[in-house]
């Protein structure tokens, strides 16, 4: 602001005083900015502008799409409509788990079977009915054929059971809930708790004694029900397509609203971003409750006419096996499947694929590389983003490391920021005018969206509960009276405008007065630890400030050289991010999309009375992990043992 100021008094002063040539008074206004500083903003501009311009094209496109699905009320199923006239023969949907084979016409059918049939049950546009069923094809089509009734579906995540289902049911108010043979037990559990006026459907191979009395075998109901497409529903571009339940790793899931106008927008951005082509063949191993899965991925068949392999659950020693079999052009991943992948032994067969982009979120940066070389994938197209949040990002050009991009240049074009947090507590921190203070590169902070409700790009939609909403939004951000949404991760962007992931909000602890980034140090561990599972937290010690790091390690044969490990850590970490107690477990607890479930490990801490796992401290003037018994912990709690 500053220096514009400048500029445009030296304008005038040079022209309207010294009545200076337009060529001197260019001249001197060059000199002045570059003397500025100014040459980084040119260097700046050199190094991004092809990169934004792409991104800005990409974003204006999707913004003309929206606005005019939006005046002509499209909906999902009606976008899918046009996809099946384009081209009704080409293989829309590949269950690898039977080899399943559908056209674009007989997901049509399918889907058009299921409306009628639930039309005739008594559902109708508004109501809600439960899916409960591990991935194939039909998941596909029973959502999409609820969507051309109006109906809205509950995307349950197969890993819940008992109390955690149940929530989701109630607080769905399904009518019906439709589950796959295999969820069969766990519907059993809850059975006698639910209301009895829910309908119950299953699908897949019957078996009357296995399932709840009033069920009833779904599929040969969908084989007679008609195929014709239904009356369509009062239904618009921001009205309700379906729920997706949060991963539940803090308390019970909670129910992310998904609108039309939402998952279009997810889709398009990652097609049109990420240069996709109709005929690229997609492989989605991930969980369809999930938006990476049924959006980023199915979304590429539904909208855009392009062929997605199903697969019911990731498998490491099939996946590149499948890629070849299947011809697949993009695969997907998410968390740690990367990791998982690299810690499979070496075969011929992993770079005999034609996979071209490996599209997903949550590739460390410590792994990138690696990843993208020894299996031969020339793009990673990662990106950032949530169910319910307004400020996706996506590395456009596969800048290694970073989730995405935001302008230096033109930065007021996509209202993102990464703003101001006191990293103890992670409150927001506020200048003199009550408005939200913004990072300058290479400083820390959480990342914002700007809300602006009238936009389909910009609006939150929020969670079927109302008190959930408002621990995500916050107020006087970017400016005052505004409204922002609350991603509660940490960012950290630099020079050039690119973002990196560095922790979600609560996971980074301060330990010897410095932050300690729990991804980062779980990165470097697994790293170390030939790409095991590692979970980083932080543990209250008495009389001591902040958090002391502890890493739960999965273990399973017992064979851990912590003397080595020890030795390794003090190369790789400086000493306040080493971990100064290890748990070494079994295996660790993850949710359907790979993410660490930490809340009981931080919960039970070090104590060896509570955790039965073996336990090490680390005694930093000998520099190597001792076990962590009872005296020892009664030690560290009298302050006697100095960590």
């Amino acid at each position: 602001m500053l220096l514009g100021a400048s500029l445009l008094g030296v304008l005038l002063f040079s022209k309207l005083v010294l009545k200076l040539p337009w060529t001197q008074v260019a001249f001197s206004l060059l000199l002045l900015y570059l003397g500025s500083g100014g040459w980084r903003f040119v260097r700046i501009f050199i190094k991004t502008i092809r990169r934004d311009v792409f991104g800005g094209l990409v974003l204006l496109k999707v913004k003309a799409k929206v606005r005019r699905y939006l005046r002509q009320r499209r909906t999902v199923p009606i976008l899918f409509a046009s996809t099946v006239q384009r081209h009704p023969n080409k293989t829309a949907l590949i269950f690898e788990g039977t080899d399943t084979h559908w056209t674009f016409r007989q997901l049509d059918d399918f889907s058009s079977s299921v409306a009628n049939f639930l039309q005739a049950r008594g559902l109708a546009s508004g109501d809600v009915a439960a899916l409960f069923m591990e991935n194939r094809n039909e998941f596909v089509g029973l959502w999409l054929g609820m969507a051309k009734l109006g109906v809205e579906a509950a995307l349950i995540n197969t890993n819940l059971r008992r109390d955690a289902l149940r929530h989701c049911l109630t607080t769905s108010r399904a009518r019906a809930l439709i589950f796959g043979s295999e969820m069969a037990p766990a519907v059993f559990e809850i059975h006698a708790s639910l209301d009895p006026s829910i309908s119950l459907f299953c699908s897949g191979p019957w078996d009357p004694s296995l399932v709840p009395a009033s069920t009833e075998h779904l599929d040969p109901l969908l084989e007679d029900a008609p195929k014709h497409l239904p009356s369509r529903p009062d239904k618009g571009f921001t009205d309700k397509l379906f729920y997706i339940y949060t991963s539940g790793t803090t308390g019970l899931p909670k129910a992310a609203i998904v609108v039309h106008s939402r998952y279009y927008r997810m889709a398009a951005l990652v097609y049109y971003g990420f240069r996709m082509r109709p005929d690229d063949i997609v492989y989605d191993c991930l969980p369809l409750y999930h938006s990476a899965g049924n959006i980023v991925g199915i979304g590429q068949c539904l909208l855009h006419g392009m062929t997605v392999v199903i697969r019911k659950k990731f498998s490491a020693s099939r996946f590149w096996d499948d890629c070849i079999k299947y011809n697949c052009t993009i695969v997907q991943y998410i968390g740690e499947l990367c990791r998982y992948l690299l810690n499979q032994p070496p075969r011929e067969v992993e770079k005999r694929h034609q996979v071209r982009m490996a599209l997903g979120n949550g590739l460390r940066q410590s792994i990138w590389t690696e990843f993208s070389g020894r299996f031969n994938i020339p793009q990673v197209a990662e990106f950032y983003g949530a169910t319910e949040c307004n400020c996706s990002l996506g590395n456009f050009d596969s800048q290694v490391g970073a989730c995405g991009f935001n302008s230096r240049i033109l930065s007021f074009v996509y209202p993102i920021r990464l703003v101001r947090v006191n990293e103890d507590t992670m409150e927001l921190i506020r200048g003199p005018n009550g408005v939200c203070l913004p990072c300058q590169p290479g400083e820390p902070g959480q990342l914002v969206g700007r809300i602006i409700q009238q936009d389909p790009l910009r609006r939150f939609d929020g969670y079927l509960n109302q008190g959930a909403n408002n621990k995500k939004i916050a107020k006087d951000v970017f400016s005052k009276g505004d409204q922002a949404y609350l991603t509660g991760d940490v960012l950290v962007m630099d020079e050039l405008g690119y973002l990196y992931f560095r922790d979600r909000t609560g996971d980074t602890f301060r330990w010897k007065g410095e932050n300690v980034s729990t991804t980062e140090v779980e990165g470097t561990l697994s790293r170390l630890l030939d790409m095991a599972d590692v979970a980083v937290y932080g543990v209250e010690v008495p009389g001591t400030e902040g958090r002391a790091g502890m890493a739960a390690v999965a273990n399973p044969t017992g064979s851990c050289d912590l003397e080595h490990f020890a030795q390794l850590l003090e190369k790789e970490l400086p000493l306040y991010a080493r971990p100064i107690f290890l748990r070494l477990m079994p295996e660790l607890h993850k949710t359907g999309t790979f993410k660490l479930q930490k809340t009981e490990l931080r919960k039970e801490g070090f104590d060896p009375a509570t955790v039965k796992d073996p336990l090490f401290y680390l005694d930093a003037r000998k520099g190597r992990y001792l076990p962590l018994d009872q005296e020892a912990y009664t030690r560290i709690q009298a302050g006697v043992e100095k960590l």
